[in-house]
């Protein structure tokens, strides 16, 4: 294990990133310039030791632990022969070693920019994107050459949202999602994820207590009692209910054809406090409307419960 740095003690984004309370990981996480040099930084708290590996040459640069948390560093001469598009910085990819000599190498999370546009987010804002189920949730992308699956979620009044899974040890510290500005959504792009991983959104509150949801646009899940999302590409699936489909108008009616229900209580014109008061008195009216599945028709009819 590499020894630890003999560094100051770390500054207010690196302390806020290791207690897992960071807003913008990715201003402090993967590659960055700084004074002339390229750094590049991970977070791994079960690794043992990690290698920053430069591509097309394979070259091996060891990363510095800057902290015991895991927090690991290594800084990189400019060098133009090795620089990409990618914003200039150089290709590279983490190989991470655990405990039993076990070895993993991935693409970083951090090195991406965001993927939601700025039109999708006021979409999103207004109410108008009719098609939400493809912006958030989980989906399969190609971000440049990258192939990997872009999560996204809205939790305005989280403090952090992040993706866990058996892919990062269920930590919610190790991939911490980007906040893409007042909207309240979330998102990160991780690139070469398989189908078939388990997932949930790791929320933090702005009181300090953390919850693990499923994602409300998931495709797939375990089988309960387990309630964990699952990751699956549905972009090629078949439907094969056009012919339901089609026979299903003439086939509705009142009587055997499904039915949707909204029931709607109306506030009284004395205002809620006077109504909450007099309560025992005079029942506040209530609107019921059922419209049958297919048709154009909503009957209303009053209620008294």
């Amino acid at each position: 294990m590499p020894p630890v740095s003999q560094q100051p003690r770390l500054d207010a984004p690196l302390t806020s990133l290791v207690e897992g309370r960071n807003r913008d990981p990715f201003a402090v996480l993967g590659v960055h310039a700084d004074d002339g040099a390229v750094i590049v930084r991970a977070f791994q708290p079960a690794a043992r030791s990690i290698d920053v590996r430069l591509l097309p040459g394979g070259e091996l640069v060891p990363m510095e632990r800057i902290d015991p948390s895991g927090l690991f560093e290594a800084r990189l001469a400019a060098n133009a022969d090795r620089r990409t598009a990618n914003d200039g910085f150089p290709d590279y990819r983490l190989r991470i070693a655990f405990a039993g000599d076990q070895l993993l190498e991935i693409d970083d999370a951090y090195r991406y920019g965001r993927v939601l546009s700025d039109f999708d987010l006021h979409l999103l804002g207004e109410g108008t994107q009719l098609r939400a189920f493809e912006k958030l949730g989980a989906h399969r992308v190609r971000v440049g050459s990258a192939v990997g699956v872009h999560f996204a979620v809205w939790a305005p009044n989280a403090d952090r949202v992040s993706v866990i899974g058996d892919f990062n040890g269920w930590d919610g510290r190790v991939q911490p999602m980007r906040l893409l500005g007042p909207s309240g959504i979330w998102e990160i792009f991780i690139p070469d994820l398989p189908d078939g991983e388990k997932y949930k959104f790791e929320i933090r509150t702005r009181h300090g207590e953390i919850l693990k949801k499923s994602d409300p646009y998931g495709v797939a899940f375990e089988v309960p009692p387990q309630s964990a999302s699952v990751v699956r590409d549905i972009s090629g699936y078949a439907w094969n209910d056009g012919e339901w489909m089609a026979s299903r108008p003439g086939s509705l009616c009142q009587v055997s054809g499904p039915q949707s229900l909204a029931k709607r209580r109306i506030r009284t014109s004395r205002g809620e406090s006077n109504a909450v008061r007099s309560i025992s008195s005079s029942a506040i009216p209530v609107i019921v409307a059922r419209r049958v599945v297919g048709s154009r028709r909503t009957r209303l009819f009053g209620d008294e419960s």
